[in-house]
């Protein structure tokens, strides 16, 4: 029953060594190390903890709660708002997403102007999307996991950012890291 996590859980193990391009680079040099990036995120992690969720969704489980239209119209709704968040933020950053270089510059405009971290936000979404469509046990155990890996992978490539980007620790004093503040700092009423 529990088969998805070998999978998943290295997938999300495999994206999290990804967050290190700064150290790969160092080991490897700044093309090996872009590579080595490239290959632990887009080649082995997503598509790995991709198939864990796969399988996490067909495993027979108890349900938690009994689907409703609204439901899945909700769910619907915030799985399609979380990818077009992730398509907004992937846009922006272009390939400095697929191949991360120790010689990136700052991308602070869209998104990324209002929050540090738009995908991993969106990824909130999306794994709550997935709880709503597939309210079983086993698929709520796969998305908590994948919410504390979302928030794990987040503070390694915030480690990775303060080494390779001038102006990154200022930035997060700035921007937050997942919710847009409703009022611009100095302008509350």
């Amino acid at each position: 029953m529990l088969y998805f996590l070998i999978p998943l859980v290295l997938g999300f193990a495999l994206n999290v060594a990804s967050a290190f391009t700064t150290e790969w680079s160092r080991r490897w040099g700044e093309r090996r190390g872009r590579q080595v990036t490239a290959v632990l995120r887009n080649v082995l992690g997503i598509p790995v903890w991709v198939i864990g969720l796969g399988i996490a969704i067909h495993t027979p489980s108890p349900t938690l709660f009994a689907s409703t239209p609204a439901t899945a119209a909700l769910a619907w709704t915030l799985l399609a708002a979380g990818c077009v968040l992730i398509g907004l933020a992937l846009t922006a950053l272009r390939s400095k997403a697929a191949l991360p270089s120790t010689h990136d510059t700052l991308v602070e405009r869209g998104l990324y102007g209002r929050v540090r971290h738009p995908i991993h936000a969106a990824m909130f979404l999306v794994w709550a999307a997935l709880v709503l469509l597939h309210p079983t046990e086993v698929v709520a155990l796969a998305c908590a996991i994948g919410v504390c890996w979302t928030l794990v992978q987040t503070g390694a490539e915030e480690a990775d950012l303060l080494q390779r980007m001038p102006g990154y620790r200022e930035y997060m004093e700035r921007v937050p890291r997942f919710l847009p503040r409703m009022h611009p700092r100095g302008k509350r009423h």
